[in-house]
């Protein structure tokens, strides 16, 4: 009568079993001594079938579970959702299960194994997933439908405090859970972003395997595609820490490889007992969740065994022909109109266009029709500028301000605003997109287009230059942000490169006229790009340029400008020289109170100290090679030659700061050689002398006599000065 008492109080978990077993033991040491033994191994078997629970249905009565949200039976299937939209369904046997030993984080191990199917319905999109939980209370109570599955909501996600373990059968790739794809198993701990995951499917027993494929090779996976309405039967054993999820086609046979075979533990997220069974939602994509068996045991893994496989219903949709569904009918029709109505606004878009076109071209210029393709709205520009905020002024040239913007995609530009009132203005506009809107080279800066907002009102609009101007990186900045020699003689090299592609590189030839340290500007990788070609001008190898007017800033402007007035290579030649000597020595070419750069750079060298010319600042911080200074110097020099035949050409000069060598006379000296016995030769220097005077740079009063003795042009005409 005794042992019948204690074995009704552990079916039925009553709170007081450990006092009656203590009791009972006590009762039977003092009456029956000599059996204790026996007593005491009763005792044991019955506190271990306390843990014990195991259970097998194949279909499902009422009684069996516990039903929330949506879930109910049909036809002795459990089904999770139906047809509702944004809804949860959650089954779960009706009694907890120990799942730790009491003051332990020992788990117990468990194996279950149930059949499923995901049942899509016709004519609806399918999803989401469901999960085979453990979970410490009823309920669902706290948790969101769609791709939380019923499980979680975003606040309570990854809480250690959940004591929530699922395996999920998700059908929804869902980026802020990192899911691995939109057909997968995962293995869930307080969240529902899986710690483990896997595409579902399985490896046949009978493949070949590869020495190197430790069995689970991925050209021989067999994927499943869990909601087409198939039946499944998934396996989930776990001991010592280790789970194992294996999952095939209902009715074969349990793959020996298993899906997922991983450590997991689990101690500080069960509790001492739990609830076991399914949860599953729907959102917007809509499927039904069936459970048409389910087995559990923590004591016998064999237990599946025991579920009925075979004659189970199916879910599959039926097969029809798609050309017949009034889906497709509709499809047909709707694609139809809308191809109809397409066409329709096509032809009249093209046809507004050609009459807007039409109008335009009554206002337009002749210019302007030359070059339409890149012209840019206003509307864009405005909108790139924030309305030309003068918050976006990086700088003030000689015919108007420069404004960075942003176009709409992100793209940085400048802008260039040309005044209105200025006829300089209005040339040095034609001038560049005559010239550099047809150019295109990584040694000059970019121009992405032009605006017209009103006649005589006229825009600019650049690639935007982040480092600024070489100019400001050697005069106007800080001693951290000035470049240093190597970086000066790469731009300088960069810049030549730009130059010779002006005079050879291109269909025309190309003459910049106002090459100078303002005009070069360094993008994010600190490449020099020459920019500025309002003083640009055209015309075909082999001819001579016909104009006449002296433009350019005084200081760079070659000798025989100032007698002739007509620009050629060689006055970019000589530009180019200024250029190098004004950022070699880190002086400008003209100073107040000090003789021109070029006359006082020659008047060094012909001393024997032409590295005194070497910009001070870089002499300080050492760290130049003095041989590759002197004969960047010395090149320098070279272009800036009064006698303009006797300057060098551009592809000398790239060549020269590429270190390579050239031919420059008839014995192929080399040009290192040949350039120090030209720059150390005293009948070179004497030629200077005799052609130069007092000195080979043109003054303000010598271009002023000029143009009063031989030109009939204005001061303001002539010369083009400043930044």
């Amino acid at each position: 009568m005794g042992a019948f008492l204690i074995r009704l109080s552990v079916d039925k978990r009553n709170s007081g079993v450990g006092f009656f077993l203590f009791f009972f033991c006590f009762a039977a040491m003092k009456k029956h001594p000599r059996p204790l033994l026996l007593h005491l191994l009763s005792t044991i078997l019955i506190l271990r079938s306390v843990s014990a629970v195991e259970f097998v249905f194949n279909g499902f009565n009422s009684s069996d579970l516990s039903f929330y949200g949506n879930a109910t039976l049909e036809s002795r299937i459990l089904t999770l959702t139906n047809r509702t939209s944004f809804s949860i369904g959650r089954a779960l046997y009706p009694s907890k299960i120990r799942t730790k030993n009491p003051n332990s984080s020992y788990i117990l191990p468990f194996s279950t194994s149930f059949i499923f199917s995901m049942a899509p319905y016709k004519d609806t999109l399918p999803g989401h997933g469901f999960v085979f939980i453990f979970a410490p209370s009823t309920g669902i109570d706290g948790t969101t439908s769609g791709q939380n599955l019923g499980l979680f909501n975003r606040t309570i996600d990854s809480r250690s405090s959940n004591h929530v373990f699922g395996i999920e059968f998700d059908v929804f790739e869902n980026e802020e859970f990192k899911d691995i794809d939109a057909n997968h198993v995962g293995i869930d701990q307080n969240s529902l972003t899986s710690i483990y995951s896997h595409k579902a499917g399985y490896w046949p027993d009978n493949r070949k395997i590869s020495s190197s494929s430790n069995g689970t090779d991925e050209k021989s996976f067999k994927e499943l595609k869990l909601n087409n309405g198939k039946n499944y039967q998934v396996w989930i054993d776990y001991s010592d820490s280790l789970i194992n999820i294996t999952m095939a086609l209902a009715g074969m046979k349990r793959p020996q490889n298993p899906l997922l075979n991983v450590s997991v533990d689990l101690s500080d997220v069960f509790v001492d007992e739990m609830y076991v069974g399914f949860t599953a939602s729907t959102g917007q994509l809509v499927q039904s969740h069936k459970i048409l068996a389910w087995s559990f045991s923590n004591s016998n893994f064999s237990l599946s065994e025991a579920l009925v496989t075979t004659g189970l219903p199916s879910f599959v949709l039926p097969k029809s022909s798609i050309f017949r569904s009034k889906g497709f009918i509709a499809g047909i029709t709707v694609g139809v109109f809308f191809t109809v109505v397409f066409c329709f606004v096509v032809a009249l878009f093209f046809i507004k266009r050609k009459r807007r076109r039409a109008r335009e071209r009554e206002n337009m210029e002749e210019w302007e029709l030359q070059y339409w393709p890149h012209r840019i709205t206003y509307q864009e520009i405005d909108a790139a500028t924030r309305g030309f905020s003068e918050e976006n002024v990086i700088g003030i040239g000689g015919n108007g301000k420069v404004y960075k913007g942003v176009l709409e995609g992100g793209a940085e530009i400048a802008v260039k605003v040309i005044s209105n009132e200025d006829v300089e203005g209005t040339r040095e506009f034609l001038a560049e997109i005559s010239s550099l809107g047809r150019l295109k080279h990584r040694n000059l800066v970019g121009l992405r287009g032009w605006c017209k907002r009103e006649k005589g009102s006229f825009m600019l609009v650049y690639e935007y230059m982040e480092n600024g101007s070489l100019d400001k990186r050697v005069f106007e900045c800080e001693q951290s942000k000035m470049l240093g020699c190597q970086d000066r003689i790469k731009v300088l090299k960069d810049v030549a490169i730009g130059v010779l592609y002006l005079h050879e590189g291109w269909e025309a030839k190309v003459l910049h006229r106002d090459i100078k340290a303002s005009n070069v500007l360094l993008d994010k990788e600190m490449r020099g790009r020459l920019g500025d070609f309002g003083l640009a001008r055209m015309h075909g190898h082999g001819q001579v340029a016909s104009t006449t007017r002296v433009v350019g800033t005084v200081g760079y402007l070659a000798p025989e400008v100032i007698r002739v007035g007509r620009a050629s290579v060689q006055t970019d030649v000589f530009g180019f020289g200024v250029l190098i000597l004004e950022v070699m020595c880190g002086r400008r070419p003209i100073e107040e109170g000090k003789p021109p750069l070029v006359d006082w750079v020659w008047q060094l060298m012909s001393q024997g100290q032409l590295m005194d010319a070497f910009d001070q600042r870089l002499r300080a911080n050492g760290g130049f090679d003095e041989e590759e200074v002197e004969r960047v110097l010395h090149l320098g020099l070279l272009c800036t030659y009064p006698e303009p035949t006797a300057r060098l050409t551009m592809r000398q000069a790239v060549r020269i700061l590429e270190g390579k060598n050239e031919s420059c006379e008839p014995d192929n000296e080399d040009m290192d050689t040949y350039l120090l016995e030209q720059m150390k030769s005293k009948k070179m220097w004497s030629n200077y002398s005799k052609r130069t005077g007092k000195g080979s740079h043109p003054t303000f009063d010598d271009i002023r006599q000029s143009l009063s003795n031989s030109m009939s042009l204005s001061w303001s005409d002539a010369i083009v000065d400043g930044r």
